[in-house]
């Protein structure tokens, strides 16, 4: 059995500090370890999905992350493996438990799962082995699954039994108190904006230093077609995963990282409302443009119209929540956004339909991640506005792209 306490050092010597996922009991002595350690940082999410979105995040801000998770979750890891890791080349070390693993009692709803992760696993292009036992082991395998990782800059899997580690007590809990959101209506009354007029306020009002994440379909299409720069990271698949991309960002830098979510997208992953307000980063800036359809596939309704997006955050621990519905409230609540500690929601109503001829990005998805990557980890960019933890900032020389 391996001791967990040893397997974070291990895995810190090489850069990696920052873990998030969703527990499994086969990996509770490496979360209780990972809590228990001050320099280490644990996210939980609310879905394994979510967790590699973040990790992706993290990522491009100069961290490495572990994704934690039980293989019933790779259910869940499937789209932004193959939409966001695969196309933008972003690599993340997964320890995957093995429920349900063939020739060992378990739940019969891990058996299925339990006969197919390691084809799974190789289905969807990930290189996986299991992780040894023996201490004298380790060493080698972790080399092995982090060279893997530099040559292909895509995930690598680390399979894990039951009783691999030794056990570990939880320990006090850090709860974090919840806030006292401040909701308001900045409305004036005004007419309903096209998405690309609120964009065009964006581009004209973001400062040079704030990192800005596009959710895919038009959203992203329509910001490059405004304006194309470093700052601007177009997410070209992955729905749902713009915010929980942000967030991991948002965690491990300083500057201000303004996330433009749509209805659609944003209803995918709403529990990313929930971990964005637990662990709520004061330089995030959460933009759902509302339409209430589907414009990138025609024009479907979606079900926002029936969903509170402002008694969400609140409820979910945003500090402050923002409605407007002209694109002239947008920008003073945009300002005021920038200037306060956040995380901030600002939810609009827009108009459906979409500029015409519409664009897409000309830069593939790898490079766009790299420049974005290489702008987040550029000092002269840096804000000094923001006051940090030391434990949350960018550590931008700490992984090989």
């Amino acid at each position: 059995m391996l001791d967990a306490r040893q397997f974070i050092e291990r895995l810190g010597e090489r850069g990696h500090t920052f873990f998030t996922g969703v527990p499994c009991s086969f990996l509770t002595p490496l979360i209780n370890a990972v809590e228990q350690l001050g320099e280490r940082y644990y996210l939980p999410a609310t879905s394994e999905g979510e967790a590699v979105a973040i990790a992706a995040g993290a990522w491009l801000a100069g961290k490495p992350a572990v994704v934690l998770s039980q293989n019933s979750g790779l259910g869940n890891m499937i789209n932004p493996i193959t939409s966001l890791n695969y196309p933008f080349r972003i690599p993340a070390l997964l320890i995957v438990t093995w429920r349900g693993e063939p020739g060992i009692k378990d739940e019969p709803q891990h058996a299925l799962m339990g006969r197919i992760t390691r084809d799974q696993l190789k289905l969807i292009e990930v290189p996986s082995s299991l992780l040894p036992t023996a201490s004298e082991e380790l060493d080698f395998c972790l080399d092995e699954a982090l060279a893997s990782m530099r040559d292909t800059s895509l995930p690598f899997a680390l399979v894990l039994r039951n009783d691999a580690f030794t056990s570990v007590a939880l320990s006090e809990l850090r709860v974090r108190s919840r806030v006292n959101c401040k909701v308001r209506n900045v409305s004036r009354g005004g007419q309903t904006p096209p998405r690309i007029a609120v964009l065009e306020r964006v581009v004209e009002l973001v400062p040079t230093d704030a990192a800005v994440i596009a959710t895919t379909g038009k959203c992203g299409r329509e910001l490059y077609t405004i304006d194309d720069r470093p700052q601007h990271l177009y997410m070209v698949g992955a729905m749902g995963s713009a915010s929980a991309v942000g967030l991991g960002i948002a965690l491990n830098v300083e500057r201000p990282v303004v996330v433009l979510d749509g209805d659609g997208s944003a209803l995918m992953r709403l529990g990313t409302f929930a971990t964005i307000g637990a662990h709520a980063p004061p330089n995030l800036i959460h933009i759902v443009l509302d339409n209430g359809v589907h414009d990138s596939t025609g024009g479907q309704r979606t079900v926002s119209a029936s969903v509170d997006f402002v008694g969400v955050a609140a409820a979910c621990g945003y500090a402050s929540v923002l409605t407007c519905d002209d694109a002239a409230s947008f920008a003073r609540a945009f300002k005021e956004a920038l200037e306060t500690p956040g995380p901030h929601l600002l939810h609009i109503h827009i108009a459906g339909g979409s500029i015409e001829p519409l664009t897409r990005p000309g830069i593939p998805p790898d490079e766009l991640a790299r420049r974005f990557a290489s702008f987040l980890c550029d000092k002269s960019h840096a804000t000094a506005a923001t006051t940090r933890s030391t434990d949350s900032q960018a550590r931008c020389g700490a992984t090989s792209r």
